[in-house]
């Protein structure tokens, strides 16, 4: 996304808090207003100093309530901009990362599976913070700094043309140096910002799998991998901050250019007696306040550049293609019996790189399904289309005859009870973690669930038992105590169909056995979709689909495959050789 489509990015969110920007710039213009007002007071104070021994005092303490006066209703003014802008501003931040959190929920799954989560976080919090930090700064000085200028120029004209000429005359080289430097400095931040991301996904991935960079020895390599990156950063960071920080140096040195002219063309109508010294020291005062602003703005700019190189990041993260909408009439499916068809289905990852073809597949009411095969045949890529997290590129799936693409994805989702070989656990309490299909599960419900997936004596054991709180992704729990939870989890809502994808994997061999009687009972009526690589665990299933190269190649039950001496059949062998 380039700058301008990024600035006018920003302006549509900027729009709807039009009220917040509006007071702040009758603030600001108080606040220029005011200030310049000052200079004027204290220039008459200066003229009321006759000689020595010849002040007008009481004029002098006039003007000095006035001043005390025009100090406090600019404090005053002040605070209300700052606030205005902060609310204006983190507002914006709140709608953007709504906006972003939004989309992540309804992006793809191939846009998650293709990028790093470090680097989707680095977008969603590090960037959008860079991005606020240069919007408030734009708001806080930018406007005060135009109104400055403008208010300055109009105070030094009513005061002295002439010499007013001579400022304006000087001041397009502090614009044309500015606005050079910027451009150089959006394509550094911008780089740096996508260095930025790419550090933090790789501070995430090993922080993540520490366990295993410190099994396989991986510290060396990690680091060096870090370094690598870290230096890329610390190399276009010192490009983008060196370039930016010359814009504040090249503007000053034209504003003292700026003061210099008007301190001696004002000297020279001083003693022609074009202007008083009172006015000469105002003239002053404005020249110094008008050259300023060039200063603040020129830091503005290059912050600016900074935040919408981060904002560009963020809003191509928003405006990523979404995953393909329902139709409007979709279908909610009701009262599943449990009957799915897969009919001549493709499907791959990449395009060039065919996985799944002429898929077909019909299975009854309440039959379990064992899919076997080796690693990478598409066992886990059927379970993905049935769940429909991808959609497949050919044919259609079907649930009691209606395609799954016409229905609803909640009730499609609703219908089938998961368990992964990966689990997953959030961050709260065991009861939080179970009940996350069923919310208003009463306590014997969950316990009777609990009992029945053979989690229920360990959870006791815990410091508050059901009340434990755990951290993200189970905390100290076991791997087959965070597996036992999540086959709670589906005890617990026991949905018309099931899919257990090396379900039992990280549980010993005695809970196995007590769990597979558990799963026997739960699957009873219930369509079950078993995926294994344990061909001990899916003896019973009235159907075992034999895949290889995403094609299904053997197909009947265990027996009949074993009779039949083919690949199902050597993959038992390879198990049970002895």
């Amino acid at each position: 996304m380039g700058q301008k489509e990024t600035f006018g990015r920003v302006l549509h969110y900027i729009r709807k808090y039009w009220l917040y920007l509006a007071v702040s710039i009758v603030m600001a213009s108080v606040t220029v207003a005011l200030t310049l007002y000052f200079p004027i007071l204290t220039g008459k104070v200066i003229d009321l100093v006759i000689s020595p021994g010849r002040v007008d005092f009481p004029g002098v303490f006039v003007l000095l309530r006035q001043m005390i006066v025009v100090a406090v209703l600019t404090g005053a003014a002040q605070w209300v901009m700052n606030v205005c802008n902060n609310k204006m501003t983190y507002r914006i931040v709140e709608d953007i990362r709504n906006e972003a959190f939004r989309r992540i929920e309804i992006l793809p799954l191939k846009y998650i599976d293709g990028h790093s989560y470090g680097e989707v976080v680095s977008r969603v919090i590090a960037d959008v913070d860079q991005f606020a930090d240069g919007l408030l700064m734009g708001f806080t000085q930018f406007f005060t700094g135009v109104i400055t200028i403008l208010g300055t120029l109009g105070f030094m004209l009513s005061i002295n043309v002439a010499v007013t000429g001579v400022v304006v005359l000087v001041t397009p080289l502090s614009f044309f140096v500015a606005g050079f430097i910027a451009r150089k400095t959006f394509t550094m931040f911008h780089l740096q910002s996508e260095t930025r991301g790419e550090q933090t996904a790789l501070i995430e991935e090993m922080v993540g799998n520490q366990k295993v960079v410190q099994a396989f020895s991986h510290e060396d390599e990690a680091l060096s991998q870090f370094d690598e990156i870290n230096q890329r950063l610390q190399d276009c960071s010192l490009r983008a901050i060196f370039f930016s920080s010359l814009t504040n140096p090249s503007t000053r040195f034209v504003n003292n250019l700026v003061y210099a002219g008007v301190a001696v063309a004002g000297a020279l109508f001083s003693i022609r007696g074009g202007i008083s010294v009172g006015q000469l020291s105002c003239f002053l005062s404005y020249a110094s306040q008008y050259t300023k602003p060039f200063n603040e703005i020129s830091g503005v700019v290059t912050e600016l550049q900074n935040a919408l190189a981060c904002a560009a990041r963020i809003f191509a993260l928003i405006e990523e293609e979404p995953q393909i909408p329902e139709p409007e009439n979709a279908a909610v499916l009701k009262d599943v019996e449990g009957r799915v068809e897969l009919s001549q289905v493709n499907f791959s990852y990449v395009p060039d790189k065919k996985l799944i073809t002429d898929f077909n597949l019909a299975v009854k009411p309440g039959q379990r399904v064992a899919i076997v095969g080796p690693t990478g045949c598409g066992k886990t890529t059927i379970i993905n289309l049935l769940m429909r997290f991808y959609d497949v590129d050919q044919g259609k799936i079907s649930v009691d005859g209606a395609d799954i693409r016409e229905v609803t994805r909640k009730s499609l989702r609703e219908n089938y009870g998961m368990v992964l070989q990966e689990t997953w656990l959030k961050a709260g309490t065991i009861r939080d973690n179970i009940v996350m299909g069923r919310p208003d599960a009463t306590e014997e419900e969950v316990i009777a669930a609990a009992k029945a997936s053979h989690a229920h004596s360990f959870i006791k054991r815990l410091s508050k038992g059901y009340d434990t709180v755990i951290g993200e992704d189970g905390g100290s729990l076991s791997q087959g105590q965070k597996q036992l939870l999540c086959i709670t989890r589906v005890m617990l809502c026991l949905p018309p169909m099931l899919i257990l994808d090396e379900a039992t994997s990280s549980i010993d061999t005695r809970t196995e056995i007590r769990i597979q009687k558990a799963f026997a009972t739960m699957m009873k009526g219930r369509t079950s979709f078993i995926v294994a690589h344990r061909l001990s665990t899916i003896r019973e299933a009235d159907v075992i689909l034999v895949m290889k190269d995403g094609n299904i190649i053997e197909q009947g039950n265990h027996e009949t495959l074993l009779a039949k001496k083919g690949f199902y059949a050597k993959l038992y062998e390879s198990q049970f050789a002895s």
